[in-house]
């Protein structure tokens, strides 16, 4: 059975419950919720499996929080002997507007501190990511406290339609590949 691991970056703690900052969190938990698969307390984070068609689908939410995320990703994939080309980062994005998702083979970390510390960790850059946007609505030097709010009634109007095709788009990556995926969600 081909495994993969799906990784949410967030940080633990309810003071960043459903914050902007922790929308991989939150992807990774409605595909657990949609799959009903219970996530457990294990080294590093948090987890849970489920399988589609022949594929092991492993969720982690790493829980060193954001900045050492490299840590969760690094050990996870050993005790799983995951290949890289098999994981994908789930990130919050300042560049996109709220709620477009975008799927990546590899790219800078731009800015993002989860990211900055997993491409450190594995020496490299090429490694797949779904960006979920969060918007920049934010005045000049007011990034930290953005991204460390909650979302705005707005944004929930469409959030539970968005973490579902995050979940469709996951879903493609293991089934179909990420070229394949990119080719048929980053149009929308």
């Amino acid at each position: 059975m081909t495994k993969y691991l799906i990784v949410g970056l967030g940080n633990i703690g309810p003071e960043y419950h459903e914050t902007r900052h922790n929308i991989g969190f939150m992807v990774v938990d409605a595909l657990a919720k949609a799959n009903k698969a219970d996530f457990k307390d294990g080294r590093y984070g948090f987890t849970t499996n489920f399988s589609v068609k022949g594929r092991q689908i492993t969720l982690l939410k790493p829980s060193t929080f954001m900045n050492l995320s490299g840590l969760a990703l690094r050990y996870w994939m050993q005790k799983e002997n995951i290949p890289l080309e098999n994981v994908l980062i789930i990130v919050d994005d300042l560049a996109l507007p709220f709620g477009t998702l975008r799927l990546k083979s590899k790219g800078s970390d731009a800015g993002h501190n989860g990211l900055k510390h997993i491409a450190a960790t594995l020496g490299t850059q090429n490694y797949a990511r779904l960006k979920f946007g969060i918007g920049s609505d934010f005045p000049r030097g007011g990034q930290v406290d953005y991204v460390l709010s909650p979302f705005s009634d707005e944004d929930w109007k469409t959030m539970e339609e968005r973490l579902e095709i995050a979940g469709d788009i996951i879903k493609s990556f293991c089934l179909a590949g990420i070229d394949i995926t990119m080719n048929q969600f980053n149009k929308k």
